[in-house]
Parts: C-alpha cells; structure tokens; sequence
C-alpha cells in the first residue's frame, strides 16, 4: 500500500554503493524503539475490557465472482443507483509463502450494486501479473512493501546468492484504491502501474505504467478532481542527484478512445530538502486553486530501499519516523505551477489523509488527521493484528491517537509583517501562523474534534460531500473510529459546532463510509452514508449499510453470506 517507492531507482542509482556494516550498526530495531515508548501511552483510548480478536478479518477468502442476491433489511432509497465499490487485501499466501504486512495482500475487488431499494454482491481477485505469476508458481515471487520475495528454491546455491543482485520486480497489486481518469476507472496503489478496471464486470482490462507518460516512479491513490474532470494527482521521481515531489495534472478527456492518461503533465516539481530522504505521504490537499503538499518526518532511505535486496529486507525496512525534523507545507498554484515563497512548518507529526482545504481572506485552510508518531506502519504487521487478548492490547496501545486539525497558512499578502505576529485573519479559527525572525512561518493547530470524540479512540478514513464540497468551507465530515486496530464506528463531525454522531454495533467492524447525495440535494449533509460492515463471528452476517447521512440513524442494511476481510478504499458510481 505504501510503496510510493521507488522500485525503478535500483536502476537509477545502479553506481550507488552502500557500506552495509555501518547501515547495520546504526540501525535501531524499529519495534523495539516503538516498545520504550509505550510507556508514555499505554491507555487503550475508551477501552476497559480486553480487545476482541480481529484475526478472522485479515486472512485469506475466497472470491465470489457469481452475482449474489442480499437479503434486504430495513430500506434503501430509492433514488440510490448505483456501484459501491471497493478493494483492499484478499489473499495472504501462496503455498507455504506468507505475507507478512497488511498492506501486501492481493488485491480483492468488491462490488455492492443497488437498484430499486435491491441489492447484489460479486467480489473478483484482480488478476494482475503479481497475482498470476505468484498463483503460477504457487508462492511469492513479486516482492511487496513488507514482504521480501525469496530466491527460487529451485536454484542452486550461487544462483540464489546472485539473485539477490538482480533488479527486483516491480509489483501491480494495486489494493489501494478506485481511481478516475478521463471517465475511466483504475484500481491504484503507490508504484507506477495502475489497473483499469470493467467496473460492472470487476475484469482487468489494461495495465497503465505512469513513466511511459511521465517522469515519475509512482503517484498516489488519491487524486483529486476539478468540476470539469480534470485530474491532479501527486508523485515522486527519484534521480542520481536526490528527489523531488511532483505535482501531476491529467486533462479531463480524452482526444482518442484508446486513450488512458496519455496528456499527462507534471506542472511542479519540488525538491526534497533531503535528496535521498525524502518524506513519505499518502495524499494532500487541493483548494479551487492551490495544491498542498505536506512534508512530513515519515522519511524514505532511499539508500536502503535500493540495498534491501541484497540485505534480505522488505522495502519497510527503508521507512523511519524521524521526529528531530519539523513537518513542512508547500503551497503550489495549481493554474501556473508556481511552488509559492510562504515556508510553512509545523511541530512533527504525520497524516495519511487530508480531510478538505479550502481559501478564505488571503489564507488556504487544511484540514487532516494526523498523529504525533509515525510508527503506524511497523505496528500493521500482519503478526501483531491476529494476536489475541493482552498482546492484541500492547499492540493497540502501540499506536498514537490519530485526530483531526486545522492548519491556516497565510499566502502572500501579509507575508512581510513584523516577527512574532499571528498572520492568520480568521476569526473563526484558534489555528494561528506566526512570522519567526528567520522568515519562516510556524503554524500551529487548531482541535476540529468535541472532547468526547477521544471516546472513540482515533478517527481515521475522512469522507466529505466531495462533489459539492471539497475545496470549499464545509461543516461536516464522516470518518471511522478507531477502538480497535480496524475502525469499529462511523462517526460524523461537526467542524463548525464541534459535536459528534456515532454509528457502532458490538462485534461488528464498518469500513470507510462513503456519501452519496440526494440528488438536487440543497444542503451539505442531504444524503446517504454507505459502509460494508463486517464481523470475525462466523455465525452473523456481514452486510452493506446504509445510514441517513443527516442524523445517522441506519435507514437499512442488504446481508450476504460471504466472507470478507477488512479493506481500505472505494467510491459510489451513479447507475
């Protein structure tokens, strides 16, 4: 999932040689330095009793690719029409190889069709060339981010050893996410493929590769999207003189039929102010005319990604939380690509999502959830989420709490008052950014969450009304909170009045919510939440929920016999 990373530098930094003893003396077990804090937070956020065991929901099923019916409790609208569709990891080994990360899993498609208040089910493996040459083989042959592909056992001993020095394959599980381009849809993960996808038969129908358009290694399985379907998206590209960030625009339609990105243009680059350690991220934000981009202390050694071949590491091995740096914001004009001179920084922390931006009197505003330690990504071991009782408890208490903020950052009207002055002119807002004597701008958070949402642990996977909301000042978003290690509610926020609704069932696990509008729908919250919500009990069902989206109260749910693991993204397509 998180491998935004960079498996074609092996070749770009092929003259690049690595002492590896003193690599090995200063590493600092990742683990180990995440259980010597644990000290500082060992409060399992509104737990008392012993967490339940979530194994059941981070194994492998099997695929369901035969249309089902749902059984139909309660209703669904019947305006609502439409494709849910999501993906996340589905399969977990082959033969007697293992993955060991969450994220490595192959990519599970699911689909919940609604039409006239019915409901129907299929699920498909995406057939990638990872998973059929993995399937080929019956065992692990494509590397992912925290699973190392061993050499062919077949292989003679020497042949094994020089193996290790061949440039590794580079996976297309893309696990992460539905996608948009020019009317078409892609499942996406962080390397340079993408798949796009039949979305009625869940079939593969081509594989995309973003450096046979443009100088990238990878991009992000969040874009973000204009009224008029233009495509901006974000992706690292790596050379012998270090890296940078760059800001990806995609026309919004194509001049060909046969066309898939073809028109795509990298508008802004910006460099790493570490060349050979830049900041990993998973998303950012866009207002009607800024691109934000958020460096965060999460750093990539790109000298041990290129070298973990041959020290038998995953690519994980090469991502450190590395709070001595600050985070930094870089605002792009997203109409001129022009990287504006405002140095924004902030106080460590890391974000995977960004919830909405937006402007207002001179300012762009950013809302993310974030979180103070950024040592998520080795807790997601796939050991660690099946534990049971008290270390299921040690490995949750592992975790910082994850919570939404508020960032202003002043643009360039009032950018040369005198130091020590709040530039931030919003009234509404505690977030403040003070001019320092150096010139740089330090901003510092404003709380979006009521007291009581600590209640619910963390709050992870926003949704917002995108299509008439997102670059603009809002009022609400959805999220899931996090009791657990996999969200066990759905909440929505109030950011204006600072309150909360919450949807939870006992023993039962609700993926991303998802809002779909009332069609000519008036007001921002006039619509529907959709979740697939499941459970480890084999005895219960798991089912497609569907609440009403302005008092969360569950207007229905459509059950289905089916096993289902715990997935990350999706979208609602419009029948």
């Amino acid at each position: 999932m998180f491998s935004q990373i960079f498996l074609r530098s092996v070749s770009d930094f092929s003259t690049i040689a690595v002492d590896f003893l003193s690599m090995i003396l200063r590493r600092i077990p990742v683990l180990k330095k995440y259980m010597e804090k644990t000290h500082q937070k060992t409060v399992i956020f509104g737990q008392e009793k012993t967490l339940p065991c979530i194994a059941p929901l981070l194994t492998t099923v099997e695929e369901t690719p035969q249309v089902i019916s749902a059984g139909v409790q309660g209703h669904f609208p019947e305006w609502l029409s439409g494709y849910l569709l999501r993906v996340g990891p589905g399969k977990f080994e082959f033969g007697k190889d293992k993955y060991n990360h969450w994220f490595d899993g192959m990519a599970l498609l699911h689909q919940f069709k609604v039409e006239k208040g019915t409901v129907t089910y299929r699920s498909k493996f995406l057939q990638s060339d990872t998973y059929k040459a993995n399937s080929d083989r019956d065992r692990i042959v494509i590397s992912e981010f925290g699973t190392l592909a061993l050499p062919d056992p077949c292989k003679n001993v020497f042949e094994r050893f020089m193996s290790k020095f061949e440039k590794p394959a580079i996976t297309d599980n893309t696990n992460v996410n539905y996608v948009l381009y020019k009317g078409d849809y892609y499942l996406s993960t962080e390397t340079n493929f993408m798949n796009k996808v039949d979305i009625e038969t869940l079939e593969k129908t081509e594989k995309v590769n973003w450096t046979k358009f443009i100088a990238v290694n990878g991009a992000t399985a969040h874009p973000h999207y204009d009224p008029d379907g233009t495509t901006y998206n974000m992706g690292n590209s790596y050379g012998k003189h270090g890296s940078c960030y760059n800001v990806i625009r995609v026309p919004p339609e194509k001049s060909d039929p046969g066309e898939t990105i073809h028109g795509a243009q990298v508008i802004c680059s910006i460099a790493s102010e570490e060349g050979m350690r830049p900041s990993y991220y998973h998303s950012f934000g866009m207002t009607r005319n800024y691109i934000i981009f958020i460096e965060q202390p999460l750093k990539i050694n790109l000298w041990r990604i290129i070298s973990s071949k041959i020290r038998g590491k995953a690519f994980s091995d090469g991502i450190s939380w590395e709070p001595q740096y600050n985070t930094r914001f870089h605002v792009v004009d997203k109409h001129t690509g022009q990287l504006l001179p405002g140095m924004y920084f902030s106080k460590p922390f890391v974000t995977f999502h960004q919830i909405n931006a937006f402007e207002d009197q001179g300012c762009v505003v950013i809302d993310l959830c974030c979180q103070d330690d950024g040592g998520i990504l080795e807790v997601y071991q796939l050991q660690n989420l099946r534990k049971t009782g008290k270390e299921l408890d040690q490995v949750y208490n592992l975790i910082a709490r994850n919570s939404p903020r508020r960032f202003v950052l002043p643009l360039l009207g009032n950018l040369n008052a005198p130091e020590g002055e709040n530039l931030s002119p919003l009234t509404y807002s505690s977030a403040s950014a003070v001019k320092q004597a150096d010139g740089k701008i330090w901003c510092s958070y404003e709380n979006l969450y009521p007291e009581d949402l600590k209640e619910e642990g963390s709050i992870e996977f926003p949704q917002i009304n995108y299509g008439q909301f997102n670059g603009k000042k809002y009022q609400f978003f959805y999220g899931c909170g996090f009791r657990h290690l996999v969200g066990d509610s759905l909440i929505k926020v109030d950011v204006v009045n600072k309150t909360r609704r919450v949807w939870r069932e006992d023993g039962f696990y609700p993926s991303e919510p998802v809002f779909v509008p009332v069609p000519g729908a008036s007001k921002e919250d006039d619509g529907v939440i959709l979740s697939v919500v499941i459970t480890p009990n084999q005895n219960k069902k798991n089912f497609l929920l569907v609440l009403d989206a302005k008092n969360f109260e569950e207007l229905g749910r459509a059950e289905v016999p089916v096993q289902m693991p715990y997935g990350f993204h999706g979208t609602f397509v419009t029948i």
